[in-house]
């Protein structure tokens, strides 16, 4: 056997995933029964066992893990194929074909920098159309993946750069957002300590892959819930420098002098041959 088909692998990465069969056939819409049957055929294909069954549910075998490890990247690397082609051919919008770059930014992060490529970029000679889309915390290398973006502004140490081409652009220190009326606001500086464990204000919680970190603030789906609780004195948040440009009234921005700089990159797919990516680069790296 040389080969998967898609369709089989979106099938294991659900059952997989779920580790149960009857929420993965409801997650894929069909009767647990073949899926069942896919499944089996499937191992029997490949020659190994996949998945572990017992009274107590199901469980990944060692060669399982590597299925879903690899099955995940090729779906995503199927997705994205699909999606670029589509938007090369103009099929994602009006009027056809046109030069179209998708890029992906962490909302509220690196404000001026990205309206400064956005106007150095569209100042170049047939510079492409550029769609910004906001992204919630470590989204950007998902969207990179699967083809929702074509480029990306990424964040280290919060986002990876694994897998991907990427120039460094600029460094920047961290700042605390805190409600402007709390006592912390009044100080110049701030250390990670003195934020770590402040009973009135929590810090606030991100989603990282679905998951939301332990803790007793809030969990964050957006950047204007987090304004208004910042604002509201309920929470407070660590972010990169550039940040304070979003910032309320009713908020104040105080340094963290140990925090560890962020470092913002511009990454892409390293098997990109699109001439107008290559032109965001140039733009972004003479900035």
């Amino acid at each position: 056997m040389d080969t998967l088909e898609t369709r089989e692998l979106r099938y294991f990465v659900a059952v997989a995933e779920e580790l149960h069969f009857g929420r993965a056939a409801e997650r894929l819409g069909m009767a647990q029964p073949p899926l069942s049957r896919a499944i089996q055929q499937l191992e029997r294909r490949i020659g190994v066992c996949l998945l572990e069954r017992n009274r107590r549910g199901v469980c990944l075998t060692g060669a399982g893990e590597v299925l879903l490890h690899e099955g995940r990247a090729a779906l995503d690397a199927t997705a994205a194929a699909t999606r670029r082609t589509r938007r090369a051919g103009g099929a994602e919008t009006s009027g056809g074909p046109r030069n179209r770059l998708v890029l992906a930014v962490k909302a509220a992060a690196s404000h001026e920098l990205l309206q400064k490529l956005l106007a150095a970029y569209a100042a170049e000679p047939d510079a492409a159309e550029i769609e910004v889309v906001p992204c919630g915390m470590c989204e950007q290398p998902e969207l990179l993946r699967d083809g929702r973006a074509d480029v990306a502004l990424m964040h280290v140490p919060f986002n990876s750069l694994a897998g991907f081409d990427s120039e460094e652009l600029f460094t920047e220190g961290q700042v605390a957002i805190l409600p402007a009326a709390h006592p912390l606001a009044s100080r110049k500086a701030l250390t990670m300590a003195d934020i770590s464990d402040v009973p009135d204000l929590p810090r606030a919680r991100w989603a990282n892959h679905g998951t939301y970190p332990p803790g007793p603030g809030p969990e964050i789906h957006d950047q204007t819930q987090l304004a208004q609780l910042i604002a509201l004195g309920r929470t407070m948040a660590v972010f990169p420098e550039s940040a304070r440009a979003w910032l309320w009234t009713e908020h104040a921005a105080v340094p963290l002098t140990d925090a560890p700089p962020v470092v913002t990159h511009i990454a892409w797919p390293p098997h990109s041959r699109s001439l107008a990516l290559a032109g965001l680069i140039r733009t972004a790296t003479q900035m």
